[in-house]
Order: C-alpha cells, then structure tokens, then sequence
C-alpha cells in the first residue's frame, strides 16, 4: 500500500480521539455479505483488541456518492465528533458518469469540513475499470492523491488493492464483479489499518 499522512489539523476540544467515522458506500456497508462481516467491523474487532477505547461508526450507505456524503457529514460531526473520518466514496460518481470536478471538490469541502471539526482524514482512494479509457483512468485515480496534498489528508492509494488488480479474483467478486466478497474483506482491511492506526492517539 502506498499512503502519505498528514494531520490534518489539531485535534479540537470537542473532538473525540477515540471516535472513528466511517463515511462510504456499498464497500463499507456490507452490501451482500453477512453481518458483522465487513471490512469495517473487523476493523472494529481488531479495535477491541488493540485499541479498547477506540469507537467505530459506520454511515455508508449503498449506493452513496460524494455529494450524498457531503451533505450528511455535518450533522455526522455535530452528533459523533470523531478524531478520525474515513471517506470511501467516489466510486459510484464514476459510475454514474459524474463530473470528476464535481466530485473532487466534494471530496475537499468533506475533508475540509471533518478538519475543521477537529477530526483527522482518511481517503480511500479507488480507480475505474480500463473501459472507462487511459485518460479518464488516470484522471480518477489522481484525484484522491491531489485532495489529499491540497487539504494535508491521509490517503490510500487504492482501497482495493489486491483484490481487484490481482489475476483470476474471481472468489474475491461477488457476481456483478463491483462488490468485493467476504474472501476480500481482510485484504481490505489490510489495505486501511495502517493509516487508521496511525492517525489514532
């Protein structure tokens, strides 16, 4: 995994440390899968055992884009006050054939709005298919790196790396080939714990 970090800001007064908010979309809300089975609540099980105090909420919605994200943060914050906000969305923007501007500058005014509220960020980057043509590709991908050195955010390069760029990943694709399986869930947890933990007091 490559990531840079920054902090984002000093921690405000009101901000709880040990509160960590998971703003997404289908790959962060079980979409098809068992509960309790998600990236993100083995995360909140690995929490348990290495960082007890540590709180995790998760607001992804199916289907979700960043413009649906944008406009349920604030009261996210108002109600959680987290230390640390994870953004996984963008993916569906591509898919519905978004403005790239549009969901850029969405992505900042979300990291820009958790960092005001005291919280540290963490962007999940994605990238799309090769149909959607080298430029469009590249594009897409650089987007999440661009936000995350303007507004000095955490990010992942590629949230699903190795699952969706390793050969014959069949077992780790549901049937409509977007949803990763349970198979997948460690690796993408894996892909994330390293910057949470690092972002975390």
């Amino acid at each position: 995994m490559l990531a840079t970090t920054g902090c984002g800001g000093a921690f405000a007064s009101s901000a709880r440390a040990s509160t960590v908010l998971i703003l997404g979309d289908s790959l962060s809300a079980e979409y098809g899968l068992r509960r309790a089975s998600g990236w993100v609540a083995l995360l909140e099980t690995k929490l348990k055992l290495e960082k007890p105090n540590v709180e995790v909420v998760n607001a992804s919605i199916s289907g979700d884009t960043t413009s649906g994200g944008r406009s349920r943060l604030g009261s996210l914050l108002s109600l959680h006050k987290p230390g640390v906000v994870v953004i996984e969305l963008g993916g569906n923007d591509a898919l519905r054939g978004l403005p790239l501007a549009m969901t850029q500058e969405n992505l900042s005014a979300m990291t820009q709005a958790a960092q005001q509220a005291g919280a540290r960020v963490l962007l999940l980057g994605m990238q799309v298919p090769p149909n959607y043509g080298k430029d469009y590709s590249q594009r897409f991908a650089q987007m999440y790196a661009d936000v995350a050195r303007t507004q000095k955010a955490a990010w992942v390069r590629f949230f699903l790396k190795g699952v969706a760029d390793v050969p014959d990943n069949s077992a780790l694709f549901q049937a409509d080939r977007i949803h990763p399986t349970e198979l997948a869930q460690p690796l993408l947890l894996a892909n994330v714990w390293p910057e949470i933990k690092r972002l975390l007091p």
